[in-house]
């Protein structure tokens, strides 16, 4: 027997497999792929995206948040970004858990520099480091600190309530400044001592906490280039101090690093 005439009566032979199998109703199941992991971002204007426009609302919400980045990049599908620009952690939990659902898989949280007034800070402290109103503000933001971790512990309880299947993952934030004199060595500081209070509160709750002080380095206001605006000719536009597109890029990178897009 020829090869030829062996090639056709196999290919004859699965024809007729393949019109069995269909008139017996057989067909080819795909394998079914994982659902998305839902997603629901809480928290201030650095969660929302400002600093990167252009927003979508009063919120200063952007298509260029963190949060949207790890949408674009199909690591999970986010089913909202609730976060507002100038909302503390009390905020978070009496205007944003709406909403969360029952099906929610993963709430990321960026909160806790507005319940410090750290706007405060740099609006008395960069142009008199040495004023008594300078000295006040970074007082009171010291002072908040505790509170601050306490409150991070109940908002994760009440997220947790809210969405009992969730994965909850608690960020930090960057360092502003690149340390050049007392007062942006200070500044600094007192970031590390807020992330020390957010992962106080990650590490009670038993949910992840991932630092981005790191993924920023080097990327300061006043460096080049800089990840975070500012422009010192506007020292009170809304977008000073929050991150530019890369900034929020170098976000979702340290998200996605140390694993906070997966379900476990």
């Amino acid at each position: 027997m020829g090869k030829r005439t062996t090639i056709r009566r196999r290919s004859a032979l699965a024809a007729g497999l393949a019109t069995m199998a269909m008139a017996l109703g057989f067909t080819a199941v795909p394998a079914e792929a994982a659902p998305p992991i839902a997603y629901v971002a809480l928290g201030d204007s650095y969660a929302a995206g400002q600093g990167a426009g252009p927003y979508l609302d009063s919120c200063f919400r952007s298509d260029n948040s963190y949060a949207a980045d790890a949408d674009v990049a199909k690591s999970v599908r986010l089913v909202t970004n609730a976060a507002c620009s100038g909302a503390t952690t009390l905020d978070v939990a009496a205007t944003q858990l709406g909403r969360l659902k029952k099906n929610t898989a993963l709430v990321t949280i960026t909160a806790g520099a507005n319940d410090l007034n750290s706007t405060a800070v740099l609006i008395a402290c960069l142009p008199a480091p040495s004023s008594a109103n300078c000295a006040a503000a970074l007082g009171f933001a010291s002072n908040m600190l505790g509170t601050v971790s306490a409150r991070l512990v109940g908002l994760v309880q009440a997220v947790h309530a809210a969405a009992p299947n969730a994965k909850i993952v608690l960020t930090g934030y960057p360092h502003l400044f690149e340390p050049v004199d007392t007062f942006t060595a200070t500044a600094n500081l007192l970031t590390d001592r807020l992330n020390t209070a957010i992962a106080a509160a990650a590490d009670y709750t038993k949910t992840q906490y991932v630092d981005v002080t790191t993924a920023f380095a080097g990327h300061a206001t006043n460096s080049t280039p800089a990840w975070i605006n500012y422009d010192p000719l506007t020292p009170l536009a809304p977008d000073n101090f929050h991150p530019n597109a890369s900034g929020y890029e170098a976000y979702y990178a340290a998200l996605l690093a140390k694993g906070a897009y997966s379900k476990s």
